[in-house]
């Protein structure tokens, strides 16, 4: 490499002055001449987007004596120790992570559902009115009016009330009420919709919506009745008694909200609640319960269907409760 870069400066000297020996005891300066011959090598041209071979230019312009005469290391790569912080690539994992290729990947993690379905203004009973439950839906109801006292709330119900499916009850009835007692102190427009199943005081805050503004899905189920007594295990008898009047004034204040909400008298209302009264979607509507069936494009023909009774009576088919009837009189 030292005897190429001799010919180069040779080749560079004007032709009237002899080859330059360095090992001559009258040489000039070297330092001197091999920065001056470097200035006038000239300069291949390079790719500006190529790091390195810039930083080799930059050199060469400020400082060409870098380049000369450099010592010989076979376990350094050439021309490495000019760059003074070399940076490697990134690692796989490093490059998976990086904006480029995640421009829409969010920065924080997502919020959890029921904050999601909160920011729609919607609040979920989905489980039955155990005090934990009842804090979580007071606590969501109160937010939204502050939030915004004008716009509607949105609440979907499936749920058992303060019983089990089976109904063991898991939960006081003023779990049902607390609920109910902050309905009635909004502001805000509340739209109830049942998807699932609406029973006991499930049924009680399906019908307390705005009126007009009381759905059920098709296949949907509403339930009302009597509360239930709680276990009462080893208690005296007079505690027993306590409990069942509780209960007694538990049903009676379920009547009258109920025949208040659906239009139907306390009689009615407490006829129907003596055994458990289930309703489908058209019966609940008929009832009083909700205004409006969500069937998409459904609702005309169901309203078209006849009736099971008025079929089999064309159908010509006598049902059993019929035949005991007509064998009474």
């Amino acid at each position: 490499m030292a005897s190429c870069l001799q010919a180069s400066m040779n080749s560079l000297l004007p032709r009237s002055s002899p080859p330059l020996s360095l090992n001559s005891s009258g040489r000039r300066n070297s330092k001197a001449f091999r920065v001056k011959a470097a200035a006038k090598i000239p300069m291949p041209p390079i790719n500006p987007n190529d790091p390195f071979l810039s930083k080799l230019a930059s050199v060469a312009a400020q400082s060409p004596e870098r380049l000369i005469a450099r010592p010989l290391n076979a376990d350094t790569p050439p021309y490495l120790d000019i760059f003074d912080s070399p940076q490697l690539m990134s690692s796989p994992a490093q490059v998976e992570r990086s904006v480029a290729y995640n421009e829409h990947r969010p920065r924080t993690p997502p919020p959890d559902l029921p904050s999601m379905l909160l920011d729609g203004r919607i609040v979920y009973i989905g489980m039955p009115l155990v005090p934990a439950v009842t804090e979580l839906i007071v606590a969501e109801l109160m937010y939204l009016q502050w939030l915004d006292p004008k716009e509607p709330i949105y609440i979907y119900i499936n749920s058992t009330g303060t019983t089990r499916d089976d109904g063991e009850t898991v939960g006081m009835e003023s779990e049902g009420f607390a609920i109910y007692d902050s309905l009635m102190q909004l502001k805000n427009e509340v739209h109830t919709v049942c998807v699932g199943a609406a029973i006991g005081h499930a049924c009680l805050l399906l019908s307390a919506g705005t009126k007009g503004k009381r759905f059920m899905m098709p296949h949907s189920k509403a339930m009302i009745q009597q509360p239930r007594v709680p276990s009462s295990g080893l208690m005296p008898a007079s505690d027993v008694l306590i409990r069942a009047k509780e209960v007694i004034t538990n049903r009676d204040i379920l009547v009258g909200l109920l025949a208040k909400h659906t239009g139907n008298s306390v009689e009615t209302v407490a006829n129907v609640m003596r055994r458990p009264y289930y309703m489908d979607a058209l019966k609940a509507k008929e009832f009083g319960v909700i205004d409006k069936v969500l069937w998409r494009g459904q609702e005309k023909i169901i309203a078209d269907v006849v009736p099971s009774d008025e079929f089999d009576k064309n159908a010509g088919i006598r049902s059993a409760e019929r035949v005991s009837v007509e064998s009474t009189k």
